[in-house]
């Protein structure tokens, strides 16, 4: 169980840092600063992300769910706010950066547990 969470945060942190690389506006200084923002993230998303999915049901609903991406790009950046050596600048860099991300920590983590 514990290595089960190590290996999803180590995989996640790989993931935030390599969207960092390629999305234009996303910085990270290094793979230290991605750990910690990944924590920093989960902690933005465990406690201000459930207020924001209620507060948004309906216009999530009417979208057919497509407005869960801008709630994800908005917890994204808000996490960018609290860990220093991580920046995104603008909410187009954190769109793109968060639908990148969840496409990106897929692959990584059905490739890793693929093969452990």
């Amino acid at each position: 169980m514990l290595v089960h969470w190590i290996v999803n945060w180590l995989l996640s942190a790989l993931a935030l840092w390599l969207v960092a690389q390629f999305i234009p506006g996303m910085q990270i200084r290094n793979y230290g600063t991605a750990l910690l923002a990944t924590v920093v993230i989960a902690l933005v998303d465990f406690i201000i992300g459930p207020i924001l999915r209620f507060i948004a049901f309906p216009i999530t609903f009417l979208t057919l769910g497509l407005f869960r991406l801008v709630i994800d790009a908005a917890l994204l950046k808000l996490g960018s706010m609290f860990t220093p050596g991580f920046r995104i600048d603008g909410f187009l860099a954190a769109l793109l950066g968060s639908l990148v991300l969840t496409i990106v920590r897929y692959v990584l983590q059905n490739l890793a547990w693929a093969t452990l």
